[in-house]
């Protein structure tokens, strides 16, 4: 497990001004606490943006937009019968832009829509029904 932690916003800010107030960096880092080297980033930083907020970042683009999602859960509902893998085909048709038959599982899982199996089993005929209906009136006691 990573024992790094973020600096908030506030001691940043207060960082900042200790070393604009000209304390030098191994004097403010050692009042905080922290290491040498990110109060060092942090000024440098400071200096080419001008501004001591992280930027935030680092999680994955995703692939659709929510309007593309919307389609997708339409296109689906309108055929209940469809696949993940047809509706795929079917916005690649539309839309010009591959998306796999799992981002469609996904955004349909979202909506709650899930895939639903019919139990296999063999029809009874008019015969197995009369027959079963006998052998339960005989076996009920």
């Amino acid at each position: 497990m990573s024992s790094r932690h973020h600096i908030d916003g506030f001691m940043r800010g207060r960082i900042i001004g200790k070393i604009e107030e000209g304390r030098k960096i191994t004097d403010v880092a050692r009042e905080f606490d922290i290491a040498h080297s990110v109060v060092s980033r942090l000024w440098k930083s400071f200096k080419t943006t001008g501004m001591c907020s992280r930027p935030h970042g680092g999680s994955r683009v995703r692939s659709t937009t929510p309007a593309e999602d919307r389609y997708i859960v339409l296109s689906a509902k309108r055929n209940r019968r469809t696949t993940a893998q047809q509706v795929a085909n079917q916005f690649l048709a539309t839309s010009g832009k591959q998306i796999s038959r799992k981002t469609v599982v996904r955004r349909l899982r979202g909506e709650g829509l899930y895939a639903r199996r019919p139990v296999v089993c063999v029809p009874l005929t008019r015969q197995h029904r009369t027959a079963r209906l006998q052998w339960c009136r005989e076996h009920h006691n």
